[in-house]
């Protein structure tokens, strides 16, 4: 199953690709459907806060494996922070991180965006997750 969608750069737009995402994996375990969740979130919001750019979320399932990208037309490229204790923002990148099972970012052809896109195994990701426990 392929899906596609763009999305205006609202803070709105962070829920709407979440409940968008969900709906179309469909019924998935629900440690799949949390850590996508989570994780869809986290990239949207991105866009939304630093990139400052509509997005467009791309979903790809196979009965083994689950590939979403979340690509926006912003400057810059995502880094993992290691933030203190005190800051309150700076870990949406961890999260996808440890709750995917890949994850990268491609530089748009040419012009200035990315696309960040993170992959999760159907058949392994729940055992995973609660190992990660």
């Amino acid at each position: 199953m392929n899906a596609s969608r763009t999305f205006p750069n609202a803070p709105a737009s962070v829920a709407a690709a979440r409940r968008y995402v969900l709906d179309a994996i469909g019924s998935q375990t629900p440690l799949v459907s949390e850590a996508t969740a989570i994780v869809v979130s986290e990239l949207a919001t991105n866009c939304v806060r630093h990139a400052g750019t509509a997005f467009t979320v791309d979903i790809e399932t196979t009965p083994l494996e689950l590939r979403v990208e979340v690509t926006d037309t912003g400057s810059g490229v995502p880094i993992v922070r290691s933030p203190d204790a005190s800051e309150l923002s700076g870990r949406g990148l961890r999260l996808v991180r440890e709750l995917s099972d890949d994850w990268g970012v491609t530089a748009a052809d040419g012009d200035a965006g990315k696309s960040v896109w993170f992959t999760l195994r159907l058949s392994a990701t729940g055992r995973r997750l609660q190992d990660a426990d």
